[in-house]
């Protein structure tokens, strides 16, 4: 049920190096039509960054900011906005302000990657959450007891978090409409030229035949096979069967639609994950192999060089001096 505050609802939007400036924009812009659509100061907001000065964002736009990692008011909903490189912009500083504020029983939230700072904070536990796409296999590699969602928003108690993008905006007027009724976030998604609000229930990502062009079930259902078993391949015989057909048939059905083998194609989902993992995890070239199904270490890289035209320790810009894994350089 829709509530009428008695005083604005402030909100402190925490940027860090690199965030996003899309996901900030679809979150401060909805309490800025609130305001205008009801005539009146439902909502104010200010910008903060470690250092107090500015916050630059992943185009390379500075934001100047109203202050620094400052205690915020009682009432206040902190909102993290973060972007790409957020390992980086994971700061010591950064951490303790967090987990002192949480202490202090504020409201806080992450936008795009700022679910991993929440995470490494420790403000996620038996929380549910989510995070952009793109980060989520690492995501689930570090902090696997967390319940992390697909969802493009999630709300938890006094925890949020939204996959970032327009994401942010359904987050937004989803808070609006529990605090001033779901006919104000309507005006307020009418003023975007925004034709549908979204819910926590809706997915981030296209339907695999949206993303592949394709609209044909079975294919579909096998590329859906695939993504769910990375770590452990599952044969084209036994995905062939799955669906209801003959190996061969489903070879001709890849060469038809995606003008590449079953093996191939799924060779390839594989490879894309590793690159995921060694670009944004910490993990060892060998465990980022075995999280992508790839038993031999040497394999592994020979696949990796024939698709990427490097080699793994490359990618990453490191090299791990451990013996059991100079196979794979």
């Amino acid at each position: 049920m829709a509530y009428t505050q008695t005083t604005p609802q402030t909100f402190v939007f925490l940027l860090t190096e690199n965030y996003s400036l899309l996901s900030y924009a679809c979150a401060v812009e909805p309490l800025r039509l609130a305001n205008w659509a009801m005539g009146e100061e439902l909502y104010r907001w200010r910008l903060c960054a470690e250092g107090g000065q500015y916050a630059e964002c992943s185009n390379g736009q500075r934001t100047l900011v109203d202050m620094g990692l400052e205690e915020i008011g009682r009432n206040d909903v902190l909102m993290i906005c973060s972007g790409i490189d957020v390992k980086t912009a994971t700061t010591k500083p950064l951490l303790q302000y967090l987990r002192r504020e949480a202490r202090r029983g504020i409201v806080i939230g992450g936008l795009c990657n700022a679910t991993y700072i929440m995470a490494r904070a420790g403000l996620l536990d038996n929380k549910r959450c989510t995070i952009h796409w793109d980060n989520r296999d690492s995501f689930v590699e570090e902090f696997p007891e967390i319940d992390l969602s697909q969802a493009i928003y999630t709300i938890d108690g006094n925890r949020y978090s939204s996959a970032g993008g327009s994401a942010s905006a359904d987050l937004m007027l989803k808070l609006i409409s529990d605090q001033h009724g779901q006919e104000l976030a309507n005006r307020v998604a009418d003023q975007m030229i925004y034709t549908t609000i979204r819910t926590d229930r809706e997915e981030q990502r296209l339907s695999i035949p949206t993303r592949i062009g394709v609209r044909h079930p079975k294919l579909a259902n096998v590329i859906r096979m695939m993504e769910d078993n990375i770590e452990e391949p599952v044969s084209p015989s036994i995905l062939a069967a799955e669906v209801g057909m003959s190996t061969r048939q489903l070879e001709r059905l890849f060469r038809r639609y995606l003008n590449r083998s079953p093996k191939r194609y799924y060779m390839e989902l594989r490879l894309q994950k590793a690159k995921n993992l060694l670009m944004q995890t910490d993990m060892t070239v060998i465990n980022v192999a075995l999280a992508c199904g790839f038993t031999s270490p040497s394999h592994f890289s020979k696949c990796y060089r024939a698709h990427f035209s490097t080699t793994p320790y490359r990618e990453r810009g490191t090299q791990e001096g451990d013996s059991r894994t100079t196979t794979l350089n």
